[in-house]
């Protein structure tokens, strides 16, 4: 059973080795488990519904409450707390594109707003209702979650929109095939999901991001129905209407059906870890990697805090004693910095991008240690949110951000974004844990995704105030560094009052026109992506 306050399943949990809540108190103090509310005394404070009545429409108090917020910081303090403001007055579960269509219809005539629903993992606030007169209509989409058509010679795969990251692969597997797409959030989040937020998987660099593998599908709008055909693999007739569903996270329309870029399951799949002196070190080598086009699936490197961080977090410790001294003796020592490296493909390719891919981490001082720090890191690649279940009952709170710069860039944001960070919470006297690794790399530049760990405050509301502290210096020093304020979360509503200073008013003013010809009344999730609308 999913928990409805917290990640993923609730039979499943990610304890802390030994030592890990040493580590912790070492770095930022001890921590004060909170006291959360039962779902039952959320359940019992639900309002009644706004909505008149609707085969389709259920109002069940529990039900509203498991849709009325995602997996964001300030969404889990509401959760926890049963501080939640508003509930959707509805929820729907539509089987099939024509129903979709009737709800939206019904939307109209009842004056509600629309909030799509996939997976709830959001983490920067798409599909949470916003208090005011109007109903709010949840549409959650995870009926539609069939394979409805495979071009085996093209390898272009069409499902609905609301199939679950594992559900669509095992469809896939089943045909010799996978879309090699794989969030962090992977075990819930849905193909939808994924496009109308400009997903990145952990293995991008090797099968590409969502806008890669979208190659058409439908959406429903109030205005009516965007047919995108998916048969075309390239075309100079006009702008790429596909661009407008991507990133536009509910706000034209749902989107019920998807065709994507599917893949042959590779021959071999192996991930191997490297480790450099510095972080420095690694990062030059990895940059070598890219703009040599090796092809490769994954390249993850690590700060040394980040790498001393999840040492220290996995354990084995006999293991890492070992490692290190093999390191020492090869000239790797405390600033050490992690780089896991994955390869996927023909056997052949696979053997000779690893064999040119160390020989490049050589000529920075790399050290290749083989694969059972990949294999590992593999086998419980989408257990790492778990942690969070834990820590927060530790007392402790983690959140993550994300961007993407150019290359030359990447020290200088990675220096501005920690010390932003490590300052934030200065004046209360509180310490910040901050570590960060750089994914998703590219010729040109690469992500930066920075993790931070504080301790909760005494109430609710000190540990929002922190967070939104926290928050609002990280955003400032990617802003002004000139950084993306989203590489694959999305704008929600956390980073909606930053996207003005990367798209410019010219850019914001056509979003709204846009939004405006797809869904006239303004009745498709509001609050989201525009700031202001």
């Amino acid at each position: 059973m999913r928990r409805w306050n917290g990640w993923g399943d609730s039979t499943v949990d990610y304890a802390l080795p030994a030592g890990g809540g040493e580590f912790l108190l070492e770095r930022v103090g001890t921590g004060r488990p909170p006291q959360d509310v039962s779902l039952a005394d959320v359940v019992a404070g639900v309002p009644a519904s706004r909505l008149p009545a609707h085969p389709l429409v259920e109002t069940d108090p529990a039900g509203r409450v498991t849709h009325a917020r995602g997996q964001s910081m300030p969404d889990w303090i509401a959760l926890r707390s049963g501080d939640i403001g508003a509930f959707p007055d509805g929820v729907a579960y539509p089987q099939t594109d024509g129903e979709v269509r009737a709800l939206l219809q019904f939307a109209q005539r009842a004056g509600a707003q629309v909030i799509p629903y996939g997976g709830g993992t959001s983490v920067v606030g798409h599909i949470n209702p916003r208090p005011g007169a109007a109903p709010v209509l949840t549409i959650d989409l995870r009926r539609l979650n069939r394979l409805r058509a495979f071009d085996e010679e093209s390898n272009l795969a069409t499902f609905g929109a609301g199939v679950a990251g594992p559900d669509l692969e095992a469809q896939l597997r089943a045909l010799g095939r996978t879309l090699g797409h794989f969030p962090q959030s992977f075990e819930y989040s849905t193909l939808g999901g994924w496009v109308v937020t400009r997903s990145s998987g952990q293995q991008s660099l090797g099968y590409g991001r969502i806008e890669q593998l979208f190659a058409g599908g439908r959406l429903e709008s109030p205005a009516g129905t965007l047919e995108l055909p998916a048969t075309i693999p390239a075309s100079a007739a006009g702008p790429d209407l596909r661009h407008l569903v991507l990133g536009s996270e509910g706000r034209l329309g749902i989107l019920t059906e998807v065709t994507v870029r599917a893949s042959r399951l590779p021959e071999q799949e192996a991930f191997h870890a490297i480790f450099f002196p510095d972080f420095e070190a690694g990062r030059e080598a990895t940059r070598q990697m890219m703009q040599a086009g090796l092809p490769l699936s994954m390249l993850r490197l690590s700060t040394a805090v980040e790498t001393e961080t999840t040492l220290a977090l996995a354990g084995h410790e006999r293991l890492i004693g070992t490692l290190d001294r093999l390191l020492r003796l090869r000239g790797v020592g405390e600033a050490k910095a992690m780089l896991l490296l994955g390869v996927t493909g023909r056997e052949r390719l696979t053997r000779a991008a690893r064999k040119e891919a160390v020989a490049l981490a050589a000529e920075s001082g790399g050290v290749h240690v083989g694969r059972t720090f990949g294999s590992e890191w593999m086998k419980g690649r989408f257990r790492t949110p778990y942690l969070r279940n834990t820590l927060w009952q530790m007392g402790y709170a983690v959140d993550t951000l994300e961007t993407a710069t150019d290359w030359g860039n990447v020290p200088a944001m990675v220096t501005d974004i920690e010390a932003a960070l490590h300052s934030a919470l200065a004046d209360e006297g509180e310490r910040v844990h901050v570590f960060t690794h750089l994914s998703h790399f590219y010729p040109y530049g690469v992500s930066v995704y920075t993790t931070y760990l504080f301790r909760l405050a005494a109430d609710p509301a000190g540990t929002l105030a922190r967070w939104q502290r926290l928050k609002q210096a990280a955003s400032g020093a990617v802003v002004a560094r000139q950084g993306t304020i989203s590489h694959q979360h999305g704008v929600g509503t956390d980073h909606a009052p930053y996207l003005a200073a990367e798209k410019g008013p010219l850019g914001m003013a056509t979003l709204r026109t846009l939004c405006r010809e797809f869904d006239p009344a303004g009745m498709m999730n509001p609050g989201k992506l525009l700031p202001d609308a």
